[in-house]
């Protein structure tokens, strides 16, 4: 067995990427790869093998993604579960432990072996109610599938359950949207994921799109949908805590949190990506490669960085606008590793961001409470092109 030594620091939240889907999305650009004649049995071995020397101890959250973790049968399951809780104790520590589902590969039974595994967040992929959306994306189960999913870990006894939807597909109206949203609203989930559709590199979506197979929403379009998402999940008492999630009262995903306001994190498994103190990693992306690597050295890692001070700094800002509170420069100067000092006083200094944060102010897009900044109701739906400004100004800043 490889030394433990190199483990991240007791109580960093914990993500384990597995990579195995039914069939890959049009849309998607994680790693990720069709699950038949896939060794499951080795990969999670394999990952097993990298919590043994990488893995925190006593995480403060877990996160099984991928992929899609509810692909795995309940003894691959329990393997990986019981294996990883002997290593981290992450049942007696987790506050929060999810697992991420689609509809073709949960029932009740297999959310019940979730459950009794130590998960006590099931997130759903049910994306779209309606059956011709659902074949656009390349999803391989239909509207009715998802609804039964839903209703299925609902009986066998979850009591926190996200559901992940993507609006602003193309040719989708704003009837259309209403109807998928309420009919999920009216299940009274406790979490909802809602996400503009993105064309992302190296997806079919991307390559459909520049042959003029696909087209985008209009931005009025686009901006109905975001606002009308909003006030729907207000009226139903959920709240928009962040960007695209949706959360009633004491049910935000505390993991994704963590990222938000760029905390650190562990990740292992193929892809898995790591942020411990300033530094980030990647783990090698292929099973087979990942796999062979932890058998040989028990470390996978393709790559590591530490991003300069001006560069961490903006990511800060650009994750924590996400968030309905948004935040205190001088929180981010601490979570990014900026000495205290730089910059105090929050119209001006040495901190680059607070400027940009305050010409954003200036137009309107932010808001100021105190010392805290937040994206404005004008910001909100710029947000991607609001944190590009502050990613800009770390790239132009000297050392950045």
């Amino acid at each position: 067995m490889h030394e433990r030594a190199s483990a991240a620091p007791e109580g960093t939240p914990l993500y384990v990427h597995l990579p195995f889907c039914a069939a890959k999305c049009h849309y998607c650009d994680f790693f990720s790869v069709p699950a038949e004649g896939q060794d499951r049995a080795s990969m999670v071995a394999a990952i097993l093998a990298e919590a043994e020397r990488f893995a925190p101890s006593r995480p403060e959250t877990v996160y099984f993604g991928g992929g899609t973790p509810s692909l795995l049968e309940r003894e691959e399951l329990e393997r990986l579960l019981d294996g990883l809780d002997r290593i981290t104790a992450f049942r007696g520590s987790a506050s929060e432990v999810t697992a991420e589902c689609n509809p073709e590969s949960l029932d009740r039974e297999k959310a019940r072996a979730l459950l009794d595994l130590g998960v006590t967040r099931l997130s759903i992929g049910i994306q779209s109610l309606r059956d011709e959306v659902l074949e656009l994306f390349g999803r391989v189960h239909s509207a009715d599938d998802g609804l039964r999913a839903y209703r299925d870990a609902r009986a066998a006894g979850a009591g926190d359950v996200n559901v992940d939807l993507i609006y602003a597909v193309p040719g989708q109206t704003r009837a259309d949207w209403d109807r998928d949203l309420d009919r999920i609203l009216e299940l009274e989930p406790d979490h909802v994921s809602a996400y503009n559709l993105t064309f992302e590199e190296e997806t079919p979506f991307k390559r459909w799109l520049e042959e003029g197979r696909l087209s985008r929403s209009s931005e009025d379009v686009e901006l109905d949908l975001f606002w009308t998402t909003r006030e729907k999940t207000a009226a139903r008492g959920f709240e928009a805590y962040e960007i695209s999630n949706f959360a009633r009262a004491g049910r935000r995903c505390r993991h994704n949190v963590n990222y938000w306001r760029n905390g650190p994190y562990l990740g292992i498994g193929p892809s898995a990506v790591s942020k411990i103190g300033i530094t980030r990693a990647g783990n090698l992306k292929g099973t087979g490669v990942y796999a062979r690597r932890i058998a040989e050295s028990g470390n996978a890692r393709a790559w590591d960085e530490t991003p300069s001070a001006s560069r961490r700094l903006a990511e800060t800002w650009w994750l924590g606008l996400r968030l309905r509170e948004g935040l205190d420069p001088s929180d981010a100067r601490r979570v990014a590793g900026i000495e205290a000092g730089i910059g105090a006083g929050i119209e001006g200094g040495a901190d680059a961001a607070v400027k940009v944060a305050v010409a954003m102010e200036d137009q309107g897009l932010l808001e100021r409470s105190g010392e805290r900044f937040r994206l404005s109701a004008r910001g909100l739906p710029l947000a991607d092109w609001v944190a590009k400004r502050f990613l800009e100004s770390a790239e132009s800043t000297p050392g950045g």
